[in-house]
C-alpha cells in the first residue's frame, strides 16, 4: 500500500497575531526552548513581542517576520517531539515562510535562518523608506488579465506588477503609488469583484525591492547553505529546489519576483501530495489550498488545540 504524500507549508507576513506561540510554549518544552533560543540569538525578547504585543510593535515588519519564523519552527519542533512518523515529502513557504521551509528541509540552521529573516525585515522596511510604494489585493480577475492591466498602467519609471498569485481569484499587486492609482480604474472596468488597498508602505515582490535584494544577497552569501533533505518548492519557479545553487538563486530573486503560490500547490498535487499541514500561526494557507484544489486536504497546526485533532 502506497504511503500518502504530505507537504508542510509555512506562512508568511499577514498571519501574525498577538499571543501566538504562548500556549504552544507552555505545552511543549521543545517550543519553549525555541523561543528562548531565538531571544538569546537576537539579544532582545522577541517572545514577549509575539505573546504580549503591543500589536503595532508585532506588526512592524522587522518584528513580524522573525516572530512568524520562530513560531513556525517552534511548531515544527513540537511536532517532531511527539510525531516522528510525520515526515513531509515536500516543504514550501509563502514569501518569508520560505525561510522557515529551508530550516525544515535541513538546508539552513535555525540561527542562520533567524538572522536572515531579521535582516530581510529590516531591509524591506528600509526599501519602503527609500522607494515608497504600496500593494493591493484584487479579487475576481485572472493572472493574464492582471498582467495586461498592470503593464498598461506601468511606465518606465513607475511600475506595478503581480506580487502574490495566492489562489484563483485572489491576487496581490505591488508597485509605485502612482502606478497603483492608474491601475485601479482599469481593474474596475475589467470587472474586478473587489480591490483592497493594503495598509503597507512597501512594494514587496516588485522591482522596488531591488536595493534591499542586493544587501540581502550579501547576507545569503555569508550563510551556510546545505543540500536539502526534503525538496523545497520555490516561490520564484514553483518547482522543487534540490541543490545549493538553486536555493541561493531563489533567495537572490525572491524579493523582486512574484510568489507563485497557486502553481506551487498545483505542482504538489501533480506529484501525488494529498494532504498539507500549515506549520505556524493561523490558517491563511489552508484556506488558499482549499481554493486552489478542493481535493487537497489542508489542516493548520499552530497551537496545542490543533494537535489532538490533526495529528
Amino acid at each position: 500500500m502506497e504511503i500518502p504524500k504530505i507537504a508542510f507549508l509555512f506562512p508568511g507576513q499577514g498571519s501574525q497575531s498577538v499571543g501566538m506561540g504562548r500556549a504552544l510554549a507552555k505545552e511543549f518544552p521543545a517550543a519553549s526552548e525555541t523561543f528562548k533560543e531565538a531571544d538569546d540569538i537576537l539579544g532582545f525578547p522577541l517572545s514577549q513581542i509575539a505573546w504580549d504585543g503591543p500589536e503595532d510593535c508585532l506588526n512592524d515588519t522587522i518584528n513580524t517576520q522573525p516572530a512568524l519564523f520562530v513560531h513556525s519552527i517552534a511548531v515544527l519542533r513540537a511536532i517532531q517531539s511527539i510525531a516522528l512518523e510525520l515526515v513531509p515529502s515536500y516543504v514550501a513557504g509563502h514569501s518569508m515562510g520560505e525561510l522557515s521551509a529551508l530550516v525544515a528541509a535541513g538546508a539552513i540552521s535555525f540561527s542562520d535562518g533567524l538572522r536572515l529573516v531579521r535582516i530581510r525585515g529590516e531591509l524591506m522596511k528600509r526599501a519602503g523608506d527609500v522607494t515608497p510604494g504600496g500593494m493591493a489585493a484584487v479579487l475576481g480577475l485572472d493572472i493574464p488579465t492582471l498582467d495586461e492591466l498592470c503593464a498598461q498602467a506601468s511606465s518606465e519609471s513607475e511600475i506595478v506588477q503581480v506580487a502574490n498569485d495566492n489562489c484563483p481569484g485572489q491576487v496581490v499587486i505591488s508597485g509605485s503609488n502612482t502606478a497603483l492609482d492608474r491601475v485601479f480604474p482599469l481593474l474596475d472596468s475589467a470587472g474586478a469583484r473587489r480591490v483592497i488597498r493594503l495598509a503597507v508602505s512597501i512594494a514587496a515582490h516588485s522591482p522596488y525591492m531591488a536595493t534591499s535584494q542586493q544587501d540581502f544577497n550579501k547576507a545569503i552569501a555569508s550563510s551556510f547553505i546545505k543540500v536539502p533533505l526534503i525538496p523545497i518548492i520555490s516561490n520564484v519557479t514553483a518547482l522543487p529546489m534540490l541543490g545549493i545553487d538553486e536555493i541561493k538563486n531563489d533567495l537572490q530573486n525572491q524579493l523582486t519576483h512574484r510568489v507563485r503560490w497557486t502553481e506551487s500547490i498545483q505542482y504538489l498535487t501533480s506529484q501525488g501530495v494529498s494532504e498539507c499541514y500549515e506549520i505556524g500561526n493561523g490558517s491563511v494557507l489552508s484556506g488558499l489550498v482549499k481554493r486552489i484544489d478542493r481535493n487537497m486536504a489542508a489542516v493548520p497546526l499552530g497551537s496545542p488545540v490543533d494537535f489532538p485533532k490533526n495529528l
